[in-house]
């Protein structure tokens, strides 16, 4: 069973409007309602392609309570602990010409809470894969990641982090299964310009013997790279297609990898389902489904030892 962790789920409220006048009563074109957090995003994408996924995390109020029932009614399992206090983020996307982004604080989360996530941790065991993807809201330990890390790796837990900077590099000496970092947040880390294909490669590398046993980088238009756990180099271009929302992409890319790996243990189908995932996504309006997926996984050309 693959498992995911959203620690702050929002309600994505997205409007559209033709020309936004500050100061003004302005009217939406369209509306719509999305559940958002990355941990989220993978277990809809895995649910679209067909794999067993449970979501975790912490939802609170009505909000919460709309989240977890968008997310059933998509086919997604959950099982979230449920907060006492305060309401589920909204995030307002405002649409027009470019895009203008709102985003909610979310509710106080508690020691006793932790101590209810953990507790669903016990019934993991060597089969299952644990996700953890996004920010942490700022009522947690910034080493949560960590934490957690070190508690579930004893119980043979394959772990995949997508997080970014210090929050990343931490988690490498617990030796996570999958990291899927993107060539700026590369740069970041090693506080170095990678302009070449080859020097991401390296860089790549250098995680892979700072403790992760696959490294993804995500690259944009560009494609991707990986260096998988016998440290085998691949490279892909990126597939042709107008790029509509890059929101979600990346969290797309991981649950492709994922669903390939589960379906075939074989890290070259792994990275090519990857690739075809996060662009599918990116070429559509909301996360990508099966048939776009395996339209784009279609057209992808040979991968490319890197």
């Amino acid at each position: 069973m693959i498992y995911t962790i959203t620690f702050n789920p929002a309600l994505d409220y997205i409007m559209t409007v033709d020309e936004f006048n500050k100061g003004y009563v302005n009217r939406s074109k369209s509306e719509k309602i999305l559940p958002g957090g990355k941990g989220i995003n993978v277990s809809l994408v895995l649910t679209n392609l067909g794999v067993q996924n449970t979501a975790l995390g912490f939802i609170a109020g009505f909000t919460g309570k709309n989240i977890e029932e968008i997310l059933k009614n998509r086919g997604c399992k959950t099982d979230f602990v449920n907060l006492k206090d305060g309401l589920s983020r909204i995030n307002v996307k405002l649409m027009s010409g470019s895009e203008t982004e709102i985003n909610g604080n979310g509710p106080s989360i508690s020691k006793e809470d932790i101590e209810s996530l953990y507790r669903k941790f016990e019934k993991l065991t060597t089969e299952d894969i644990l996700v953890l993807a996004g920010s942490i809201p700022s009522s947690l330990s910034e080493n949560i990641y960590s934490d957690i890390m070190n508690y579930v790796i004893e119980k043979g837990v394959k772990v995949v982090v997508d997080a970014t900077g210090d929050l990343l590099v931490r988690c490498l000496k617990y030796k996570p299964f999958l990291i899927k970092p993107n060539n700026y947040e590369l740069e970041q880390i090693f506080n170095t310009k990678l302009d070449l294909r080859e020097d991401i490669v390296k860089y790549a590398l250098k995680l892979k013997e700072m403790g992760a046993a696959n490294v993804l980088v995500s690259m944009g238009a560009d494609g991707a790279i990986l260096v998988d756990e016998y440290g085998k180099c691949y490279d892909l271009n990126a597939p042709d297609g107008k790029v509509v929302n890059t929101v979600g992409a990346g969290d797309s890319m991981v649950a492709g990898f994922l669903a390939g790996f589960y379906e075939k243990k074989n890290y070259e189908y792994a990275f090519k389902l990857a690739v075809a995932a996060g662009s599918a996504s990116a070429f559509s309006e909301e996360l990508a489904t099966t048939d776009e997926i395996m339209k784009v996984y279609e057209k992808l050309e040979d991968i490319i030892s890197a």
